[in-house]
């Protein structure tokens, strides 16, 4: 079942969405298992993975299935994360999930039989949609049923194309935060990020504005102009990349509180080139120096004058536009923070390795002349909030953990100030 389990293709996937892609993998499911037609089925496969898969491997499987946990009886379910779907699927001998990636023309990148992976099932009353420009933002409202405290606490996202629950690996963060919330009466919005609901409305051309700041902001208005929330402090809470823009999105959004939970308050570029030697030194066969070079390199062009709005994406970290680097290059947190005339709560963990104590205290000490902004640091915490101990890395985010519950008392307690 192991070998079963490991079987056929690994490879990230390319982002894009379409509305037929549940159908899509139907089909393939029937016509590769059902059918047994593996030149078929192989048609299904995006050009650049076909290569690797061979159609004679195809033909074999639905026999090595046979014997180990039967035929295939019944599609059960399917779900999805962005552009990885999930069919339940229901053999003779057992039950699991046929996993397909899917690329661009809705062609397959990735096919793997994997353990049933459980999607949280929304209730209707908790479902809501928020249009901001030309989406819907697909988020989970959570109101108290009783002891309602008035207030509503909006999360942003991190870096990445993220759920509402900001799952990473194991972990839910977001659905930690709201649900200590909830049972402190207080109201909740969290939503799909754009670039994991909507990732063709992002190009070139967009920066981090059309990524996280104007669907903050569109939330954050959406309930300020509804009746229903008539007399409500409304909250921003934002983590990572979303606590690094939030100068950007209060300038906008004009709320009652702002919290920050580890934002970097130096230049995005400048994290990477520490992020990056940080991690080769705790294995360099994953990070080798050559990547720690090349990031080098593209920083180092990046902060020269030889950069512009021509420059190509190779030439840039992380493959982003030059569009998106010049809008973060001229953009100043420490800044643009010093503008914000609104209570504010800065959250920072000692074992966050990728936003670090370091950005914690450029942010009060920016701030020191301010008597209403909080600062608290969590020695034992990761960049998830989560408690932890041994040196940081990224194996910490495999174990699934809860957020620490004293910054949630230290949260809750600014919220309702």
């Amino acid at each position: 079942m192991k070998k079963l389990l490991t079987l056929l293709l690994t490879i990230w996937f390319l982002l894009s969405f379409s509305q037929d892609r549940k159908e899509i993998g139907n089909t393939f499911i029937k016509t590769l298992l059902v059918d047994k037609n593996a030149e078929k089925a192989h048609s299904y496969f995006d050009s650049s993975v076909a290569g690797q898969i061979p159609v004679e491997q195809l033909k074999a499987l639905p026999e090595q299935l046979q014997g180990q946990i039967g035929a295939l009886k019944n599609v059960l379910e399917v779900n999805n994360e962005g552009n990885i779907y999930y069919y339940y699927t229901e053999f003779e001998k057992t039950k699991l999930d046929v996993q397909l990636t899917f690329g661009e023309n809705n062609k397959l990148l990735g096919f793997f039989f994997v353990p049933h992976k459980t999607f949280e099932k929304h209730d209707e009353k908790t479902v809501l949609k928020i249009k901001s420009d030309a989406i819907e933002l697909n988020g989970t409202l959570l109101v108290p049923p009783s002891n309602n405290k008035k207030r509503l606490v909006i999360f942003v996202h991190g870096s990445g194309a993220h759920d509402r629950d900001e799952t990473i690996g194991e972990n839910k963060p977001f659905k930690d935060i709201a649900e200590y919330l909830l049972t402190n009466g207080i109201t909740s919005y969290r939503y799909d990020k754009r670039t994991y609901s909507y990732s063709e409305t992002f190009n070139d051309q967009s920066t981090v504005e059309e990524e996280t700041i104007n669907d903050a902001v569109n939330a954050a208005l959406y309930f300020k102009n509804l009746p229903d929330y008539k007399g409500y402090e409304i909250i921003i809470l934002g983590h990572s990349q979303g606590a690094y823009l939030m100068p950007e999105i209060a300038k906008k959004a004009q709320v009652s509180k702002y919290i920050f939970m580890a934002g970097n308050a130096r230049p995005l570029q400048d994290l990477l080139v520490e992020q990056y030697e940080y991690l080769h030194s705790l294995d360099p066969t994953k990070v080798p120096a050559e990547a720690v070079q090349e990031i080098k390199k593209q920083v180092a062009f990046l902060n020269s004058s030889k950069f512009n709005l021509n420059s190509l994406k190779s030439e840039l970290p992380l493959g982003q536009s030059a569009a998106y680097w010049k809008y973060l290059k001229d953009y100043n947190q420490l800044n643009e923070v010093k503008k914000i005339q609104a209570p504010m709560f800065f959250a920072q963990g000692g074992r966050d390795y990728q936003v670090t104590e370091k950005d914690f205290n450029l942010w009060k000490n920016t701030l020191k002349n301010d008597k209403t902004a909080v600062f608290k640091f969590y020695p034992a915490l990761s960049h998830l909030f989560i408690a932890g101990s041994g040196k940081p890395s990224p194996k910490d985010y495999e174990i699934k953990g809860k957020v620490d519950e004293q910054f949630l008392k230290d949260l809750i307690q600014f919220i309702l100030k």
